[in-house]
């Protein structure tokens, strides 16, 4: 007689049926452009491109510290802290004037009161960063994403959920010693753990642990999706000025890769994308449903995964009769 399968794996076969496929997704190769060399570089979750130095942060248990990277071989050449202490840094940005955006904004237990970024000037040791506070307008939220306009320098937030990320976005202007509201501003599919402005201001790129999609700006209108290469676990992405796009992954001495997305994604214009909702600020008042398809879809996935457990427990209490 053949046994039922345990939970996990009942879980498991679940989840593969139920979850969403992207149906234009390409896989894109990838090539190692360098390791870190550094033993405290030990779980990359941002990355910036300057071309002659790339920078990254530590996932959550680091300090304050911005590290440099040569490219060509891996060293690091800088070391910049920047606050005597940082609760969950998770993301980097770039910006304007070889400045640095550093996004204390982790909160797995979503827990916190409010979070944070400090705007860093690389290669200036031990000096306090200009801190500003952030506060959800609809409680905590993790989350791993932090987006800079490049021209405007406005502040994004992505939240990171199994049932897609919203996109926060913070006032044009930053204010210090107060808490900066944050308003819901878009919708993004996926668990997003990092992305990147293209060069053309147009265009952001979000990654998931395995996908990479292109969304156009301002109305993150979804362009198309690419699975990235495998990584151990892959959070961090970066798009330099001349297009490079560069990914890493947590763990020591881990490989920072490179790879090109296709060109269908890369000269897409905004007139290409399929059309999205307003932004999320303009749809007051509307009696819409702010779920999008990837919400209903992972809806529906925890949903079989409940019910497919329950069928198991009631088939089992059924083999093992009364007692």
């Amino acid at each position: 007689m053949t046994g039922w399968p345990s939970a996990p794996a009942l879980c498991l076969a679940l989840l593969l049926l139920a979850a969403p496929a992207a149906a234009d997704a390409t896989s894109v190769p990838g090539s190692r452009l360098f390791s870190f060399g550094d033993d405290d570089i030990f779980e990359s979750s941002g990355l910036v491109d300057r071309g002659d130095v790339v920078f990254t942060i530590n996932d959550s248990g680091d300090d304050a510290v911005v590290y440099g990277v040569d490219p060509a071989s891996g060293r690091t050449v800088s070391h910049t802290t920047y606050a005597d202490s940082v609760e969950d840094v998770e993301a980097l940005a770039p910006g304007a004037d070889g400045t640095l955006w550093v996004g204390d904004i982790g909160d797995n237990r979503h827990s916190r009161d409010g979070i944070a970024v400090y705007h860093v000037r690389p290669g200036e040791h031990d000096r306090a960063a200009d801190r500003f506070d952030l506060a959800y307008p609809d409680g905590p939220h993790d989350a791993e994403t932090l987006l800079v306009q490049p021209r405007t320098q406005q502040v994004f937030v992505v939240s990171k959920s199994v049932f897609g990320g919203t996109v926060y976005a913070a006032p044009r202007t930053l204010a210090s010693g107060r808490a900066n509201r944050l308003h819901a501003y878009a919708r993004v599919r996926g668990l997003v753990t990092d992305g990147a402005f293209f060069p053309d201001r147009s265009h952001v790129v979000l990654r998931t642990y395995g996908e990479a999609m292109v969304y156009t700006i301002p109305d993150f209108g979804l362009v198309g999706t690419v699975r990235l290469p495998t990584q151990p676990q892959g959070e961090g992405i970066s798009m330099g000025r001349d297009g490079r796009m560069l990914l890493s992954t947590e763990g020591v001495h881990a490989d920072v890769l490179q790879v090109a997305l296709p060109g269908r994604l890369t000269a897409a214009q905004p007139s290409t994308a399929r059309p999205a909702r307003p932004p999320l600020a303009e749809q007051a008042g509307r009696r819409q449903d702010p779920r999008g398809a990837w919400d209903w879809t992972a809806i529906a996935v925890a949903a079989a995964g409940v019910a497919g457990l329950g069928c198991l427990a009631w088939h089992g209490s059924r083999l093992r009769g009364p007692r």
